[in-house]
C-alpha cells in the first residue's frame, strides 16, 4: 500500500521559488569585479533568472546541455546557478584556479557549449578558445560599459542578452534525478575528474546542511559565503540561504583580510563559510589592526584539517568555529563538528579533543573504517583505517569516465582518509592514505605534525611529509613558513614539539620556506613538496 502524500520533485528551481514567494525582500549582496557593492531582492534575483533562461532557450541551450562558468562569487553567478539548472541544462563550474591544461582538459571532457565568464578571466580563456571545439560562444558577466576588447568569438555581453528577455519563464517539469551542476576534482593524480549532482541531491544536501546541527541558518542570519562557487557549489551556501531566507553576501574577486573584514562588519554577516587559508589571512588582518569581528558568531571551516591554533584566535574574538569534512565527490558535506547532550557533559579537556576533530555525519550519509582485511573497525576512537562514506548525495561514478569510486561492490566510496571514530560517533582524519608518515612500522600522522607547528606563535603555515630513512623507513619533515615580522629557528620549533607528541614522532628536521605551493582549492600541494624536500 502507498501512502496518499502528495510527491513533488526535489528540483533547483523549486527553492528560488519559495525564496521569492516567503522572503521576497531579503538581499543578496555582492562585491562585483567592477568594483561597487551590488544589491538586490530574492524577488528581483527570480525575475532576472526567467530572463536568462529565455536566454540560454534562445540560444539553443536544451535538457541535458552543458554549460560552463569561469566566475568569482557574485549574484550573476547565482543567476547561472538557477537558470541553467532551471532549463534542465547542467552547470558545469570550472575552477579558473586550475593550470591552464587541466581548465583545457576540463571544458573539453565536460563538453561545455557555452561559457558565462567574468572579466577576470577572459585574457585565460582567450589563450585557450582555439583549442575549445565544443564552446559555441563565450558569454561576458559584465554590462555593456564594461566590455572589454577580446579575441573571443562569438562573445556576448551578459547585461545586454538580459536587457529584452520578459521576466517570466515556462518552467518545464524535471524529473529530481536529473544532472544539475557538475564540478570537476582538482586532479593532484592524474587528470581531474567530473562529479555530476542531481537535483535531488543538491535540494537534500541543503536541506541537511541547514539544520541545526549543521550550519544552524535561518531566516535572522547574514551569511557570507566565502568558499568559492566555482567548486561543489560553494558547500550549498547559495542553496541553504534562499531555502533558509537568510541574506547571502558574496564577496566577489576580494578575498584578502582587510576586504572580508570589511563586508563582516558592514553587511552585518553572523555566519560565514570557508577554508582554513583564508581565515588565516582575516585573522592577521584583525590582529595588525586590531578591532572585532562582530557581529560575526560562527564560522565553518572545511576544504583541509582546521588547525587548533585558528579554532583558538577565533575563539578570542567570540566566533565559534565548526569544523567541517567533505569532498567533491559527497557534495560536499559529510560531516560536521556539533556538540551533543552527552559530549557537553564531558570534562572540559574531552570536550576541546572532540571539538577538534571533524564531526559527526549528518543524516543521509553513514561512515565506517575498515581494516586491512576490509572488516569493519570499531567505533572506539582508537581503531583506525581507510574511510569509506555512502549516501544520497555521495557520487556512485564520474562523468564519462567508467572508473567507479567506490569499493568493488560494496556501494561504499572509499575517502582516500585514515580516521578513527569514537564512541559519540565523531570521526577524526588522522591522515590522507598517501599521507601519512611510516616510521618503524608505526603511523604518525601529518596533520597532527601541522597542527603542533602551526600553534607556534612564529609559524603561519606547515606541512609535514615524510622523507626516505635507511634504518626508520620513513621519518616526518616539517615545512614551515613564518608570520610576517616573526623570526624563529629550525630548533626552535623543533623544541616546540617536545611534550606535545610522543619523542619518536617528533620531526627529524624543519624547514623555514618562503611560501608553500597549493592546490587550486587552497589545500597544501604535498606531491610538489616531496619532489622538492624529501631527500633533505
Amino acid at each position: 500500500m502507498l501512502g496518499r502524500m502528495m510527491s513533488l520533485p526535489l528540483s533547483i528551481p523549486s527553492i528560488l521559488d519559495f525564496a521569492d514567494r516567503f522572503y521576497p525582500k531579503v538581499q543578496i549582496v555582492s562585491r562585483t569585479v567592477e568594483g561597487p557593492i551590488h544589491r538586490y531582492t530574492y524577488a528581483d534575483a527570480a525575475r532576472r533568472v526567467a530572463r536568462l533562461a529565455n536566454v540560454l532557450t534562445r540560444l539553443g541551450v536544451g535538457r541535458g546541455d552543458i554549460v560552463g562558468t569561469l566566475a568569482w562569487n557574485g549574484y550573476r553567478h547565482v543567476e547561472l546557478y538557477y537558470a541553467i539548472a532551471g532549463i534542465g541544462a547542467v552547470c558545469h563550474t570550472v575552477n579558473p584556479r586550475l593550470f591552464p591544461e587541466q581548465i583545457h582538459f576540463i571544458i573539453n571532457h565536460a563538453r561545455d557549449r557555452y561559457v558565462f565568464v567574468d572579466l577576470t578571466f577572459v585574457p585565460l580563456l582567450e589563450k585557450l578558445a582555439e583549442r575549445l571545439p565544443s564552446v559555441q560562444g563565450y558569454i561576458i558577466l559584465t554590462d555593456r560599459d564594461h566590455m572589454p576588447q577580446t579575441s573571443l568569438s562569438p562573445v556576448h555581453c551578459y547585461e545586454d542578452l538580459l536587457e529584452p528577455e520578459p521576466e517570466t519563464f515556462p518552467w518545464p517539469d524535471i524529473d529530481e534525478r536529473q544532472a544539475a551542476s557538475l564540478c570537476y576534482t582538482s586532479g593532484t593524480t592524474g587528470d581531474p575528474r567530473g562529479v555530476l549532482y542531481s537535483h535531488r541531491s543538491t535540494v537534500l544536501h541543503a536541506m541537511a546542511i541547514k539544520a541545526a546541527d549543521a550550519f544552524g541558518l535561518g531566516a535572522r542570519d547574514v551569511g557570507l559565503a566565502v568558499v568559492p562557487m566555482f567548486h561543489v557549489n560553494a558547500w550549498g551556501m547559495p542553496y541553504v540561504a534562499p531555502m533558509s531566507g537568510a541574506t547571502m553576501v558574496l564577496p566577489g574577486p576580494a578575498l584578502d583580510g582587510a576586504s572580508l573584514a570589511g563586508l563582516i562588519t558592514s553587511e552585518g554577516v553572523t555566519v560565514a563559510a570557508g577554508v582554513p587559508t583564508v581565515w588565516m589571512s582575516l585573522l592577521a588582518h584583525v590582529r595588525q589592526q586590531g578591532g572585532s569581528l562582530a557581529p560575526l558568531n560562527r564560522v565553518i571551516v572545511g576544504g583541509s584539517a582546521c588547525p587548533a591554533a585558528l579554532m583558538d584566535q577565533f575563539a578570542a574574538l567570540g566566533v565559534e568555529t565548526i569544523h567541517a569534512w567533505g569532498m567533491t565527490e559527497t557534495s560536499p558535506l559529510g560531516t560536521i563538528n556539533q556538540p551533543t547532550r552527552a559530549t557537553l557533559r564531558l570534562p572540559e579537556a574531552e570536550q576541546d579533543a572532540i571539538h577538534h576533530k571533524q564531526g559527526r555525519p549528518l543524516y543521509g550519509v553513514d561512515l565506517a573504517i575498515v581494516g586491512p582485511d576490509g572488516a569493519e573497525l570499531p567505533f572506539d576512537g582508537t581503531s583506525f583505517g581507510p574511510l569509506r562514506i555512502r549516501g544520497h548525495w555521495v557520487c556512485d561514478g564520474y562523468y564519462r569516465m567508467e572508473t567507479s569510486p567506490s569499493h568493488g561492490d560494496s556501494g561504499w566510496f572509499d575517502t582516500g582518509d585514515v580516521a578513527t571514530i569514537d564512541p559519540y560517533g565523531y570521526m577524526q582524519i588522522v591522515d590522507r592514505v598517501k599521507d601519512v608518515i611510516k616510521s618503524g612500522g608505526e603511523w604518525i600522522s601529518s596533520i597532527e605534525l601541522e597542527n603542533i607547528a602551526i600553534a607556534h606563535p612564529a609559524v603561519f603555515e606547515a606541512a609535514a611529509i615524510a622523507r626516505p630513512d635507511p634504518k626508520w623507513g620513513e621519518r616526518p619533515l616539517v615545512i614551515v613558513v613564518l608570520r610576517p615580522g616573526h623570526k624563529a629557528t629550525e630548533e626552535d620549533i623543533r623544541e616546540f614539539y617536545r611534550g606535545r607528541v610522543a619523542k619518536w614522532c617528533e620531526p627529524d628536521k624543519v624547514i623555514i620556506a618562503e611560501e608553500l605551493p597549493h592546490t587550486a582549492t587552497g589545500k597544501i600541494l604535498k606531491q610538489a613538496l616531496r619532489r622538492l624536500y624529501a631527500g633533505a
